[in-house]
């Protein structure tokens, strides 16, 4: 934290003889070519609705000069662009994206678009207990590309977005709330996709620089070099560094980041372009505690919602201890996208992908020295435990993750007068491992090692390591899928039709003693779909789409787990959760003015088997699982809309109603809790969200608040989130470039500017929170449902400049 204190001085330092200089230049009439900027592509709707308000070079859309690029004239401050999808689509671009905090991850960044419901845990976005339901669907119903490649934890589904990129490398996030392209690298994508898109390298040689500081010591350092065209390969890429750290908002704990980004890309003769990008991240954050609805009420932000800070001797149970609950994981990720022109009508792309990952999600547990359980195998003899005081020792329970990842998307394309045909193949392998040891503590509280090295564990008296889970699933995938994209009436028409068949097997292992050893699971799925887009002026735009998705259980769900102190079944494993299968109906108007953009969608989610994501207490460890719930229908409203600049100011607007219940009674206990007719949970009736942009080409300020209705926790509706809103707001100057510092900038950041302290959403949703009588007359015992806690109020200062 030195390092960054005293590099965000000197930097200050050296930016004190510009503040002074104020600009002469007009922003509206900039053509800057001396560096490429950030483009993106402007659709006809655009070139034709506003020319005067473009600024067009060779087909992109150039904006402001800054250090990140070049910063367009987008619509509603960059959170809203004109679409031409069949479905429904909203886009996050550059002008919004460059203002916010440093630290933001992408669900910050996609929060006000219509459908997204964001749960964070912290300010700045940094904690990995950050979760999103878009129409109500979780996490793990929704997929996550970077330009081609998927981004899904392959053991739960979810996307942890704040592990795969820097938002100073991106240049859009597309959020298509109903459903996927039918070519993504997908399979459980229910709930929509987000795609994320790197910005492109620049021609020429450059780079940029920036250093933030803000609340609760959090402090990040960025760089980033373009290589600009080397020799004459026609190659050019970037490659970024950024190390981030900074302590808990709450609570004892902190949290350490580095992170590389890196695109190269190559083109040639016409339409062929190869690139190669990735990611490489290791990080350590520390976790939240997350408090039942009671405990909130009580103790609030305070101490008795947070892991302690302090660590008791004596073999005191400390399983409560802030370091016994610090994240470890690191990761490389890599694509190799490529685009091949074969004949004038004849083309070829393969996006071939690897990754890998390792990481601990630790908890704090009292584990015997003796009379302990191998799954149902019980251990001779006792274990050494260093700490232990008669005979009970405080350890820290590993759960530690190991995944390799490859795949790879082949398509041909066909393009004729009126046909885009296109055909083809994904295959996805992935190879994931997770076990269950136990790591002892210093007599300080300090974990012998974070990372669960196998090195440093508790050992039975053979020698082998104590494990209270240890399993390992392989799982492929292989899709087939064909479509057609028409166009009718001189190009306004559209229709897109496709069929994807998925195959998709899972054959897992269970190496604790016990009956099982192998399980698995084996699914097929049909998934048709067609959609229609007719332009019926340059402005006007209908749009009705239909489509299905499915999406599989979490792979703990077929595992058998036994406590390692009584040898007792804590969770039966099973392959018999069905596979949830929805059917989706849109049906929308989209606007593009010489002023406005925006769209309305109506939409209708069939679903059966629809799968709830929740978390298990397990041995005192979080374990994520799934609960089928049955049948569902989800109808609602999602509407938005932005303002192209008008004398500098471009405000925005977005909503989205939206009514979610239960088709059916839920089956428990042997008995049935009368939830039909019952709200969803994670699915508030309404959402609202506004913002307001303000950028003359060197002052800019943009200001958003965001508002979430009451969410059920239960499927009984017998407990709930109340509703809250939040606000943030973001202010800042471009200079004139001075020297080798070309367009600094300094950029204040304000989050959750009012400080409201509030829930933000639900991790672990139950049946039902009171004791409830089933159908048959079964008296059905409560359980409390667990929830996250809001970021407080924090504020950063940014200070960029390109070289």
């Amino acid at each position: 934290m030195r390092s960054i204190l005293f590099a965000f001085v000197r930097y200050l330092l050296l930016l004190i003889p510009i503040l002074g200089r104020l600009p002469s230049i007009q922003a509206k009439d900039i053509h800057i070519t001396q560096s490429q900027p950030e483009t993106h592509s402007i659709t006809r709707q655009e070139m034709q609705s506003d020319p005067g308000e473009q600024i067009i070079v060779k087909g992109t859309f150039r904006g402001y000069p800054s250090a990140n690029g070049y910063i367009g004239k987008q619509a509603g401050g960059g959170l809203i662009r004109p679409e031409d999808s069949v479905r429904s689509l909203s886009t996050v671009s550059s002008d919004f994206i460059h203002k916010q905090a440093p630290t933001s991850n992408v669900y910050n960044l996609i929060s006000l678009l219509p459908g997204a419901n964001v749960s964070g845990s912290d300010p700045f976005g940094l904690a990995t207990q950050t979760d999103m339901t878009v129409r109500g669907m979780t996490s793990d119903s929704i997929g996550y590309v970077l330009e081609g490649m998927p981004l899904n934890d392959v053991s739960d589904g979810g996307g942890y977005l704040n592990q795969f990129v820097d938002m100073e490398n991106l240049e859009s996030v597309g959020l298509s709330q109903g459903s996927p392209d039918l070519d993504s690298p997908v399979f459980n994508a229910a709930g929509g996709i987000v795609n994320i898109k790197f910005r492109e390298p620049s021609d020429h040689l450059g780079g940029m620089t920036q250093f933030s500081y803000g609340s609760y010591h959090t402090g990040k350092i960025f760089a980033r070099m373009d290589t600009g065209k080397i020799g004459k390969t026609g190659i050019k890429g970037f490659i970024s560094y950024s190390y981030t750290d900074g302590d808990n908002w709450r609570g004892a704990g902190y949290d350490h980041r580095q992170h590389v980004d890196f695109k190269f890309t190559k083109e040639w003769g016409s339409d062929n372009r190869v690139s190669l990008l990735g990611n490489w991240n290791r990080s350590l954050m520390s976790s939240y505690y997350t408090p039942t609805k009671h405990e909130w009420k009580m103790n609030g932000i305070k101490n008795g919602n947070n892991y302690s800070g302090t660590w008791y001797h004596n073999g005191v149970d400390n399983s409560n201890y802030w370091k016994l609950y610090q994240q470890t994981f690191q990761q490389i990720y890599l694509a190799t996208p490529g685009q091949f022109t074969l004949t004038d009508k004849l083309q070829f792309t393969v996006t071939p992908y690897f990754q890998y990952g390792y990481g601990n999600t630790p908890y704090g547990a009292m584990l015997s020295d003796h009379g302990l359980w191998q799954g149902k195998l019980p251990v001779e003899g006792s274990i050494s435990i260093p700490g232990a005081v008669d005979g009970q020792g405080m350890v820290m329970g590993d759960w530690f993750q190991r995944t390799y990842r490859s795949g790879f998307t082949p398509e041909l394309h066909l393009r004729l007068k009126h046909h885009h045909l296109y055909l083809g193949y994904w295959y996805d392998y992935s190879d994931n491992l997770i076990n269950e040891p136990f790591t002892p503590v210093s007599e300080n509280g300090k974990p012998w090692d974070l990372w669960g090295g196998k090195g440093k564990t508790i050992r039975l008296p053979d020698g082998q390591p104590l494990y209270a889970r240890d399993t390992s699933i392989i799982t492929q995938v292989n899709a087939v899928f064909i479509g057609d994209r028409m166009n009718f009436l001189h190009n306004k028409l559209h229709i897109d039709v496709g069929f994807k068949q998925v195959m998709l097997s899972q054959a897992g292992y269970n190496r604790i003693p016990g009956p099982q050893y192998r399980t698995g699971n084996n699914v097929a799925k049909p998934l048709p779909r067609i959609g229609m887009v007719y332009q019926f002026t340059k402005e006007h735009q209908l749009f009705v789409s239909a489509s299905t998705n499915f999406s599989v259980p979490h792979q703990s769900t077929l595992f058998d787990t036994y406590d390692p102190n009584s040898g007792t079944l804590t969770k039966k494993g099973t392959n018999h959760l069905k596979t949830e299968y929805s059917i989706e109906e849109e049906i929308g108007y989209r606007y593009n003015g010489p002023r406005l953009v925006g769209s309305v969608t109506f939409f209708n989610y069939n679903y059966t088997n629809r799968m709830i994501k929740t978390v298990l207490r397990q041995n005192n460890a979080w374990i994520g699982s799934s609960i089928n719930a049955g049948g569902q229908t989800s109808r609602g409203i999602d509407a938005e809309l932005g303002l192209k600049p008008w004398h500098h100011f471009s405000p925005y607007i977005s909503g989205e109603y939206l009514n979610a219940t239960m088709d059916n009674d839920f089956k428990t206990r042997g008995d049935y809790l009368l939830t039909k007719g019952k709200k969803a949970v994670r699915s508030p009736s309404w959402q609202f969200a506004v913002g307001l942009t303000y950028d003359d080409g060197h002052f800019f300020a943009n200001g958003n608040m965001k508002m979430v209705g009451k969410q059920y926790a239960t499927f009984m509706n017998d407990e709930a989130m109340g509703s809250y809103a939040t606000g943030n707001l973001a202010l800042g100057y471009r200079f004139d470039s001075i020297s080798f510092a070309k367009y600094p900038e300094i950029r204040l950041n304000f989050i959750n500017i009012t400080d409201q302290k509030h829930l933000s959403g639900i991790g672990t949703p139950t049946s039902n929170a009171h004791n409830t009588v089933g159908k048959n007359g079964t008296v059905i015992k409560g359980s409390s449902p667990y929830y996250n806690i809001g970021g407080g109020f924090a504020t950063m200062l940014t200070l960029t400049s390109a070289l």
